[in-house]
This record gives C-alpha cells, sequence and structure tokens, in this order.
C-alpha cells in the first residue's frame, strides 16, 4: 500500500486538530455541536418508536461489547482454520489498544456529556471520543480489510462493504439520536478508530514484509 503512510499521516493531523478543538472549547465547534444535538431530541422525544429501536441496535448490536466479541470470534477462527496465530493475535491486540487509547482520550479530556430535563437514555463515563463509534470504526476496518487480503471480491466484497458502512455511520448516528453523544464526539470516534486501523495495517504489512525477506 503506498499511500498507506500518506493516508496515516492526515489521520493523524485531522485527529489531532479535532482533539485541540474541543479541548479548547472552540466556540464553532460548541454552536454546532449544540445545534445538532437539540434537533435530534427533539426528534427522539417526538418519536419514541424510533428511538427504541435505536436503543437496541446500540445497546445489542453495535455495542462495544459486541463488537469485540465479533472480532475475538474471527480471530479464533483464523486460529482454527489457517493457524493465522500471528493475524489473530495482531486481530485481538489492536481492538485492545483501541481500547485503551479511547479511555485515555476520554480522561484526558473529560468532556461532558449532553444533559437532558427529558433524557431518552443514558451513559457513563466521559463524552469524546464516542466508544461506541471508535470500536465500530476499528472493527468494521479490520475485519473489511482481512476480508481483501483473503482474496474476497464482487458482491460478497461488495455486501461486507455495505455492512461495515451502515454499522459505522448507524452507530454514530444512534448515539447522537439518543443524546448522549455530541456531534464531535462521534467525528472523533471514526477519525480515532480510522487511524487505529491505518497503524494496525502497516504493522501488519512490516511484520509480512521482514517474513518474506527472511
Amino acid at each position: 500500500m503506498p499511500h498507506q503512510p500518506t493516508r496515516t499521516t492526515l489521520l493523524v493531523l485531522c485527529s489531532a486538530l479535532l482533539l485541540t478543538l474541543v479541548a479548547i472549547n472552540w466556540s464553532p465547534l460548541l454552536t454546532l455541536d449544540e445545534d445538532v444535538a437539540r434537533t435530534t431530541h427533539r426528534w427522539a422525544v417526538r418519536d419514541r418508536g424510533l428511538t427504541q429501536t435505536f436503543r437496541v441496535l446500540t445497546d445489542w448490536v453495535w455495542d462495544p461489547v459486541t463488537m469485540r466479541l465479533l472480532c475475538a470470534g474471527v480471530a479464533l477462527w483464523l486460529v482454527w482454520k489457517r493457524a493465522a496465530w500471528w493475524t489473530a493475535l495482531w486481530l485481538l491486540v489492536t481492538c485492545a489498544v483501541a481500547a485503551v487509547v479511547q479511555q485515555a482520550v476520554k480522561a484526558g479530556v473529560a468532556r461532558p456529556r449532553p444533559v437532558w430535563p427529558d433524557p431518552v437514555d443514558s451513559a457513563r463515563y466521559a463524552a469524546f471520543p464516542s466508544g461506541h463509534a471508535m470500536t465500530a470504526t476499528v472493527v468494521c476496518g479490520l475485519l473489511l480489510w482481512l476480508i481483501r487480503q483473503h482474496g474476497v471480491r464482487g458482491p460478497r466484497w461488495y455486501g461486507a462493504v455495505a455492512l461495515a458502512v451502515v454499522s459505522v455511520l448507524g452507530v454514530g448516528l444512534t448515539r447522537i439520536w439518543l443524546g448522549v453523544h455530541w456531534f464531535s464526539d462521534v467525528l472523533g470516534g471514526w477519525l480515532f478508530g480510522a487511524l487505529v486501523v491505518a497503524c494496525a495495517v502497516l504493522v501488519h504489512e512490516r511484520h509480512r514484509r521482514s517474513r518474506v525477506r527472511a
């Protein structure tokens, strides 16, 4: 992947910029967050049926625990089916690193979550970045990369991409809709997640090249 380092550098810059703007409480970003939050919360209160559906999706389908279990299942499959011990370990370690980075940034920024007089859902810990958005991005990104490496093409590839895109965008939408995250929290989750995937791919590619040379 000749352009991978360039993409990684771009993700570093975008993630650092957003982190800085959130940390300094940049007024235009706060205004955007509040406008989006007020609008989506009004919709969430009005449409209880859709809100309940989003709660099920965010708590059970796209929940970080579910995503990490999916990753663990794929790692076990790699070991059982192809004896790919290093790739399986790489997959699990990347997910663990993503969780550590997520919690470290949350603790460092300590951004409060939205507060509503009539909340439709609740969440713990600091707001930035969204753990749901970041975990979904990491898991879906890693699995898509692995699928591509294993030669999946055509309709199956496009189906996997569509499922991943729906999951990553969908979980971000649910977190904003349910009023537990600001828009920039979700954007931060996507950016940090993509950065973790990009760095992990670089590590995997370097390991593979070193094995070929050996």
